[in-house]
C-alpha cells in the first residue's frame, strides 16, 4: 500500500514538472498581434465583382483596418472595412450597394436621426447615441449616413468625432463619384 501512495505522489511531482518546463520553454510575445488587412488590396479585388463604385478612403498611416469584405445583409450586398482609429477606437465604414432605409436602419441598430450635418460638401444624417443605455446598440455610439446614387454609406463607431469627420471626408471624393455614376 506504501509503495503505491509513494508511486502516485512521484507520478504527480513528474507531471507537474513536465507542465512546468513546457510553461517555461513555449515562446510567447510580449507585444499586441497586427490582424492589419490591407483594405486597398481587397476593395480592388472587390471590385472587379462589383458594377458600383467601392469606396477605398486614404486616410493616414495610423488608421488601421481589421476587417474589409464583401457582406449579404437583409438582401443588400455591402462592402465593409472596420478601422481602428488613432485614439485605439473603432470606425465601421459600410457602403451598401443599392442599398434602402431599412438597411440603414439596420446598419444603426433602429437608432433615431438626431440631425443632418455637412463635411466637405457631403450632408450627412447624424445617430448621437452616446447617452443612451441601450445595449441593443453596441458599438453604435456614433453614426453618420449618407445616400449617393443607389448606394447608402455609413459610418458608425464609438471614435470622437473629428475622427469621423477624418474618414467622411477621405469618403468624399468616392461618395460624389458614385452620385455622379
Amino acid at each position: 500500500m506504501r509503495k503505491t501512495v509513494n508511486n502516485l505522489v512521484y507520478s504527480l511531482l513528474a507531471t507537474v514538472a513536465l507542465v512546468a518546463v513546457m510553461i517555461i520553454i513555449v515562446p510567447r510575445s510580449d507585444q499586441p498581434t497586427d490582424r492589419s488587412v490591407d483594405y486597398t488590396a481587397v476593395a480592388t479585388q472587390a471590385q472587379e465583382a462589383v458594377d458600383a463604385n467601392l469606396a477605398n478612403p486614404t486616410l493616414p498611416k495610423s488608421w488601421k483596418a481589421n476587417y474589409a469584405e464583401m457582406r449579404q445583409k437583409s438582401s443588400v450586398r455591402s462592402w465593409e472595412i472596420g478601422f481602428l482609429t488613432p485614439s485605439e477606437k473603432f470606425i465601421g465604414f459600410a457602403q451598401g450597394l443599392d442599398a434602402n432605409e431599412s438597411w440603414v436602419s439596420l446598419m444603426m441598430k433602429s437608432t433615431v436621426p438626431s440631425e443632418s450635418r455637412t463635411i466637405d460638401g457631403v450632408t450627412w444624417t447624424v445617430y448621437d447615441n452616446r447617452d443612451s443605455r441601450d445595449d441593443k446598440i453596441g458599438n453604435v455610439h456614433y453614426g453618420l449616413s449618407t445616400q449617393a446614387g443607389s448606394s447608402f454609406f455609413v459610418l458608425f463607431g464609438t471614435a470622437p468625432d473629428e475622427e469621423f469627420v477624418t474618414l467622411a471626408t477621405a469618403l468624399s471624393a468616392a461618395i460624389e463619384k458614385e452620385a455622379n455614376r
